[in-house]
Formats: structure tokens, C-alpha cells, sequence
């Protein structure tokens, strides 16, 4: 059962972003510093990519732990406790989906990089290093 009241469920959901995440402005940042020059949320691609090189052809996003089932890819519900048919229907479509849309970009000859929102706090530099390896 839910705590809160449908408005402010509604609320709650509508504030959460799907562009500009702290994690996103975080990696752009630290690429845009380094002198790599970025086109953000290209809609053109499959997948919508949050950071894409276009010279280098690559094509970056980054996932948040809850949406995309960190660390619980093989079973995406184990982390739910409540309306869990639905949540588990749900992240596993979101991880199929991310899927797809790698095997689409390579098939266009794009690389693909995924960087977990925890992944990107913890270290940011790590992350950008391993941009860096592919420009």
C-alpha cells in the first residue's frame, strides 16, 4: 500500500527527470573541461543518448541505478516491496530496451558507453577516463 496521497505520488513522479540529471551535468562537466565537446540528448539517435561525441562516434548515457535495476539485472523486483507486478514488468522493459538500443547504435557503427548514476558519484574520473580511451 502506498504512504502518500495520489497528489503528491503524482508529485513525486513528475519531479523526477528523465534529462539534466545531477549525474549527466556531473559528466558533462567534467568532459567539457577536458576539452571534449558533446552534443546532449540527440533525438535523431536510437535510445535518445544523454552525451554524444559526434566525430568520435560515440554515444553515452547515463543510467540511474533504480530505472535501469542496477546491480539487480537478473531479478529487476527483488529491490520492490510493494505493486511489485508492476514494477518488475517495468524495469525489466527498461533493461531490455537499453538492450536494444546498444545493439541498434552498434549496428549503426556508434560505441556505446553506460555509466551508472553511483558509478559517476563515486568516480567521476574513472568515468571520464574511460571516455577518454575511445576519442
Amino acid at each position: 500500500m502506498d504512504v502518500l496521497k495520489p497528489t503528491q505520488r503524482r508529485h513525486n513522479m513528475q519531479s523526477i527527470r528523465a534529462k539534466d540529471t545531477k549525474p549527466e551535468k556531473m559528466l558533462r562537466l567534467a568532459l567539457w573541461h577536458k576539452g571534449i565537446r558533446y552534443r546532449k540528448n540527440l533525438k535523431t539517435l536510437p535510445g535518445t543518448p544523454d552525451i554524444v561525441l559526434m566525430r568520435q562516434k560515440i554515444s553515452i548515457f547515463v543510467d540511474g541505478d533504480f530505472w535501469h535495476a542496477h546491480g539487480h539485472e537478473t531479478n529487476p523486483g527483488e529491490q520492490i516491496a510493494s505493486n511489485k507486478n508492476f514494477w518488475v514488468k517495468k524495469l525489466t522493459r527498461n533493461v531490455e530496451r537499453d538492450r536494444e538500443v546498444n545493439d541498434a547504435l552498434t549496428e549503426l557503427g556508434w560505441v556505446v558507453l553506460r555509466f551508472w548514476e553511483s558509478d559517476i558519484k563515486k568516480d567521476l574520473q574513472g568515468c571520464v577516463d574511460e571516455v577518454l580511451k575511445y576519442t
